[in-house]
């Protein structure tokens, strides 16, 4: 066990090539590939979003934690494929159409992939359209829009009202975020979830996956 407490504290600490070392090794130890993921890379970069979350550490600690982090997972990737895990859940994630903003973006990939998901980031200025599609085509639980201007909020009903035509809004959640965004706009429009910051997001979305 005490391989895997190393591992996640090296991942802490941003150590990309010492984690890909230890979880080489821990492999070799006989660990299973899902123990080492769990008790390992998710646990440290657990702890990294609680301390982003309490601003106990700050975007570029959480980058190095992630580029940690999927070092090692790379390792782990034809084992976790043969033991036949799939990811927690799927999640299609974008800044919405009109918005070129994404750090907020990232920061939510990077937690949402930190608790085990799948994220299926479509980038910035991404149409309803685009949403609703890459949702159907890789068959995701939940739809996650970040909108940073107030002037491309309204873009989020778009993407409502594409997921309704399509005929997915009852089997695909939507979740918002960014600066503008609040739980009364969230309420206004239709969501079915608002989160403030990356990590409370990353919780909602594992929440939402479980549910569907």
């Amino acid at each position: 066990m005490a391989i895997l407490n190393e591992i996640s504290e090296q991942l802490q600490e941003g150590k990309a090539k010492v984690v890909k070392q230890l979880v080489a090794q821990a492999v070799e130890e006989g660990f299973s590939a899902k123990q080492i993921l769990e008790e390992g890379l998710l646990h440290g970069m657990g702890i990294i979003g609680n301390k982003f979350k309490n601003n106990e550490v700050f975007v570029p600690e959480v980058l190095v934690a992630a580029r940690a982090m999927n070092m090692g997972v790379e390792v782990l990737k034809p084992l976790l494929a043969e033991a036949g895990i799939k990811a927690t859940g799927r999640v299609v994630l974008g800044t919405v159409q009109g918005d070129l903003h994404d750090i907020g973006k990232n920061l939510v990939r990077l937690m949402m992939e930190g608790k085990g998901l799948e994220v299926i980031d479509l980038g910035t200025d991404v149409s309803p359209e685009m949403f609703v599609q890459a949702a159907i085509e890789h068959n995701s639980q939940v739809i996650c829009c970040s909108a940073l201007l107030t002037t491309t909020m309204g873009s989020i009903k778009d993407v409502i009202s594409a997921m309704k035509a399509a005929g997915v809004r009852d089997t695909v959640k939507i979740m918002v975020g960014g600066a503008p965004i609040t739980q009364t706009f969230c309420d206004q429009i239709g969501a079915d979830c608002y989160m403030p910051d990356a990590t409370s997001a990353a919780l909602a979305a594992v929440e939402l996956c479980k549910a569907s």
